[in-house]
């Protein structure tokens, strides 16, 4: 790949560039704040067994997620993984307790003795949309659960904007399509369902009304048209339903066998 030639989606040049770009953006998105506000309610922690448990981020990115967790529970113990070295250097300087690896999920042999069976959950928020084989990478993550583990999961659904296939998105999910590659790589699936009608879709809607325009929006710091939309929904997300026919942010918990 030459100086002029862009990184290709998925690389881990790609993501490198990604986090550099995007980070504060994506700190200030009111869908990824949504999304973690349905984590938490999928993962249905409360403190006492937060205590004792373990909680792995799948692609952490910039760590956005692992700093909401610990701001929850700051006794839980947490580790993150990421392909991505600048992605992982953000995470690092926002939860320094946090044990961090890079690894890439697409390789033939993922885990990291470390990590091997280490979590009790796993956070898994808007990865497998990127992946070419997302059953594969859904097997892998399995070596890092301990038996009976759980996955908390967010896909998007709804059509894709042109931002969306800007950033790699390979395809947008159903509730049946998640679970159905769970159950192809081996989960026991406990909810698949769609969230987010009608808020978290008119939100969507924007994104896809923008279209290429939104990439310059947000690259860097945010200009202030875009802030300002931001804010507006955010403040306004909480009233979207969690699970509905009809939302277009798919959601799925699912647990490793025993």
């Amino acid at each position: 790949m030459t100086d002029t030639q862009p990184a290709h989606e998925g690389t881990a040049e790609y993501w490198e560039s990604h986090w550099k770009r995007y980070a504060e953006s994506t700190r200030l998105n009111p869908g990824q704040i949504y999304r973690r506000s349905l984590i938490f309610r999928l993962l249905s922690l409360n403190k006492n067994q937060a205590a004792h448990s373990k909680i792995l981020d799948v692609s952490c990115g910039s760590g956005d997620m692992l700093e909401a967790i610990q701001d929850r529970f700051p006794t839980i113990q947490l580790a993150g993984i990421d392909q991505s070295q600048s992605g992982l250097d953000i995470t690092c300087k926002n939860t320094p307790t946090a044990l961090l690896k890079k690894v890439n999920l697409e390789s033939p042999e993922p885990a990291d003795s470390e990590l091997s069976n280490w979590a009790s959950h796993a956070v898994c928020s808007e990865v497998l949309e990127h992946v070419d084989n997302p059953v594969e990478v859904l097997k892998n993550i399995q070596s890092f659960l301990e038996p009976g583990g759980m996955i908390a999961i967010t896909v998007p659904g709804g059509p894709r904007s042109a931002f969306d296939i800007s950033i790699g998105h390979n395809m947008h999910y159903t509730p049946e399509l998640i679970k159905d590659q769970l159950e192809q790589a081996g989960y026991d699936v406990e909810i698949s369902a769609g969230a987010g009608f009608p808020i978290f879709n008119l939100y969507r809607l924007v994104i896809l009304l923008r279209g290429e325009r939104l990439s310059d929006d947000i690259d860097g710091t945010p200009n202030l048209p875009a802030r300002f939309a931001m804010a507006i929904f955010r403040a306004m997300m909480r009233f979207s339903f969690f699970s509905t026919p009809w939302g277009w942010q798919i959601i799925a918990r699912a647990r490793k066998p025993l």
